[in-house]
């Protein structure tokens, strides 16, 4: 029958038309590329630049100086506060999160600290302030958000103490109830020590206690 036919006909050219369009929708869409995820370090550098972006309105002044002067005495008991070292500057920096392992580095602070203070040893707060300016120009950064991080880094000092793990045999070695004979005398309740009350037997001539009672001993037996 030759209607049937040009219908078997129509219905495989349009199975074939279907098909080949499908191939082409697979086709586009593995020529599509795929989104990879982030890793750490591009997060990191992306809510770096976030905040860098961010307009940071200048710090006071008078805390800045204040800062200043905190940081140029720390380690140099001869130091009046009117100067700071490369060497101080850096550990302000460290402490406030302007020297990191992807930002403003210790060579980057070396070189703009002798641009400004021309083979001086010191700068002076001013002098300092163009220090940052430097900085800030240098690693296109603003320098009032450098200031900022300054300010509010507080006084000078260790940021966070090193946690010692304490094993068994650690525990056993300083638990101060099993301590005995003349060294629990020296020790308090909590396990602290007395200083000189804990050595020194107050109604004694001034022996220790371990002394004393050798003392005593010896002179039994004579």
């Amino acid at each position: 029958n030759e209607e049937d036919l040009t219908d078997e006909v129509k219905g495989s050219n349009y199975t074939d038309e279907k098909e080949g369009n499908e191939e082409v929708v697979e086709g586009t869409e593995k020529e599509k590329p795929k989104e990879g995820r982030k890793n750490k370090c591009e997060i990191a550098e992306t809510l770096d630049s976030q905040e860098e972006s961010e307009v940071v309105p200048e710090p006071d002044k008078a805390q800045l100086k204040s800062q200043f002067q905190l940081f140029s005495k720390f380690g140099d008991k001869s130091s009046d506060g009117s100067t700071i070292k490369l060497s101080q500057s850096d550990k302000w920096f460290k402490q406030a999160g302007v020297i990191k392992q992807k930002g403003v580095s210790s060579t980057d602070t070396l070189i703009a600290f002798s641009k400004v203070s021309k083979k001086a040893p010191n700068l002076s707060f001013p002098a300092w302030c163009k220090f940052l300016d430097e900085i800030a120009t240098a690693k296109t950064l603003d320098v009032n958000t450098i200031k900022t991080k300054l300010v509010e880094s507080g006084a000078p000092g260790i940021t966070a103490g090193t946690k010692i793990k304490k094993s068994a045999a650690m525990k056993r070695l300083t638990d101060t109830s099993k301590y005995g004979a003349a060294h629990r005398q020296r020790l308090d309740s909590p396990g602290r020590g007395k200083g000189k009350e804990g050595s020194v037997d107050s109604k004694s001539d001034g022996h220790l206690h371990g002394n004393k009672d050798k003392k005593g001993a010896g002179a039994k037996k004579k």
